[in-house]
């Protein structure tokens, strides 16, 4: 019986295409896909979340509207890193503010984020 709802292959699909909206940072139509019902920590086979792809692709809006959607800040990915390690790796410091103000645990994931912060010389972006 068809209950309506997307198959796996959709699902993957719908989730593949998310993925690439938080990496783009087409916060408006990603936002779209959450309101319609995708999972805001939904994951890829990788454990990546849309915040992990935004975070590490530098998009500030997209992680705002994400963190505002209810995104948890501290998800880790397969490989244990958070999005505010991703963030400080690549240098998006208005990210390490988005995420530090939403409450994001400086000790989490491999590398930490002080580990990560101190690795890259932005221990700044760390102190209140």
């Amino acid at each position: 019986m068809d209950n309506g709802g997307p198959t796996p292959e959709q699902t993957a699909r719908i989730v593949a295409l998310a993925m690439d909206l938080a990496r783009e940072g087409s916060t408006g139509e990603l936002v779209e896909f959450v309101d319609h019902g995708l999972p805001v920590d939904v994951r890829d086979p990788s454990g990546n979340t849309l915040l992990m792809l935004a975070a590490y692709h530098g998009h500030a809006e997209t992680v705002r509207a994400l963190l505002r959607l209810g995104a948890d800040s501290d998800l880790r990915n397969a490989h244990d890193q958070s999005p505010l390690a991703g963030a400080l790796f690549k240098g998006a410091d208005d990210v390490v503010t988005e995420l530090r103000r939403a409450g994001a645990d400086l000790d989490a994931g491999t590398p930490t984020a002080r580990a990560a912060a101190a690795m890259f010389g932005r221990t700044h972006l760390l102190t209140d």
